[in-house]
């Protein structure tokens, strides 16, 4: 028999399907630059935020619980590609890294938006844009598309280690980000 243990703590599920919404309204709205912005400045807030329940928060959502070694991580992802990864109550190794991905991603997309939308006028990095001239608005512009593009990346990868875990494991991972548990086994 299989029981199941809470991992994931209310502000690791609103926070995560928070961020996922927020992106992606963030990711389709470049168009609608106010929505963009305000979508944007949401990700940074639920990123500063992550950052601070990594250290503040429940025992699965402190990164010293699930920031892996570079061996672990590599042991971990020799053993997910023999099919036999060994089960973790909290974040696996590969789990771990993508999470350091996607914030270290989230936050270099959020900060180079700001100085992109600075190098407009607007916002908090205005005073800094201008004073960096009149070329760096778009080369920090280029900066905020790549990581913006990295960041679709990681999360394929990310959904794309969901789904493997999940198989692998015999466990709804998915699930267990809305319910906050996961199996005991």
């Amino acid at each position: 028999m299989t029981s199941e243990v809470k991992v994931w703590d209310l502000f690791v599920r609103v926070f995560h399907w928070s961020l996922v919404g927020a992106f992606a309204v963030a990711w389709f709205s470049e168009d609608f630059q106010r929505l963009h912005v305000l979508a944007g400045y949401t990700v940074a807030g639920l990123v500063v935020s992550r950052i601070v329940w990594g250290f503040a928060g429940s025992r699965y959502a402190r990164f010293s619980d699930f920031v892996p070694t570079p061996r672990a991580f590599i042991d971990y992802m020799k053993a997910m590609l023999r099919g036999r990864p060994p089960h973790y109550i909290g974040h696996n190794p590969a789990g771990g890294a993508m999470i350091i991905a996607l914030l270290v991603g989230l936050l270099f997309t959020t900060l180079s938006g700001i100085a992109t939308y600075g190098s407009e006028g607007k916002g908090p990095l205005t005073e800094l844009m201008f004073s960096l001239g009149d070329g760096a608005g778009a080369a920090i512009e280029d900066v905020h598309e790549f990581f913006a593009n990295l960041t679709v990346l990681l999360v394929a990868l990310h959904v794309a280690g969901v789904i493997a875990g999940s198989v692998l494991h015999r466990e709804n991972l998915i699930r267990a980000m809305f319910t906050g548990r996961k199996r005991n086994h």
